[in-house]
């Protein structure tokens, strides 16, 4: 009878877990699990207003092996909100009050990952204030972080330098500037970072 008990419940284990993967909504623990078991322990956390640093961050977990994580706003950014032409705009305004650190949504648990790849747009040469929030919220000490970024025409290196200078005491790299870049390309780069 327990036997029998243990195989249906592992049978109903396994059918949802399939549910779960046709839908495509596995949980965050589940893929965190995944990412642990195969070694990598690496996390891919990006902020992306418009979906360009969203699609390089996913090109990053799949040639990584990685946990991709969105920092999430709790107030989201609308197309009003990102109006660089307009002075009173929400991302104006905070680019003008870099003490300011719009709340984000929590729960991450930092703790197994080694290797942290983080991605944001850049606007006005900087990170969005929700990533120094991301920063300012967990406990990145003994990790590597990985900068990278998208934007339509800075480079990375100035809001690099930025987020260095802010976290003096973290192990922060600068990445890769990534509005094109192939898949053999991302696999070139994370394979080369391994030696650093």
């Amino acid at each position: 009878m327990k036997k029998t008990i243990m195989a249906a419940s592992m049978t109903a284990g396994i059918l949802l877990c399939a549910c779960a993967n046709d839908k495509g909504g596995a949980s965050d623990s589940a893929v965190q699990t995944a990412a642990q078991t195969d070694g990598s322990k690496v996390l891919v956390a990006y902020y992306s207003a418009t979906g360009n640093t969203a699609k390089a961050a996913d090109d990053i977990a799949k040639a990584t092996g990685g946990t991709l994580y969105e920092i999430e706003p709790e107030q989201k950014y609308t197309d009003a909100d990102l109006d660089y032409e307009n002075d009173k705009s929400r991302s104006a305004v905070e680019n003008k009050n870099p003490d300011m650190r719009p709340a984000i949504k929590m729960g991450l648990d930092v703790a197994p990952y080694e290797t942290i790849y983080l991605g944001f747009p850049v606007w006005w040469d900087k990170a969005p204030l929700v990533v120094y929030t991301f920063l300012d919220s967990y406990d990145f000490s003994g990790k590597k972080i990985v900068v990278f970024a998208t934007a339509h025409s800075s480079g990375l290196n100035p809001s690099y330098e930025a987020l260095k200078a802010a976290y003096p005491s973290l192990d922060m790299q600068e990445g890769k500037f990534l509005n094109v870049t192939s898949t053999d390309s991302f696999k070139e780069w994370v394979e080369g970072l391994k030696s650093k």
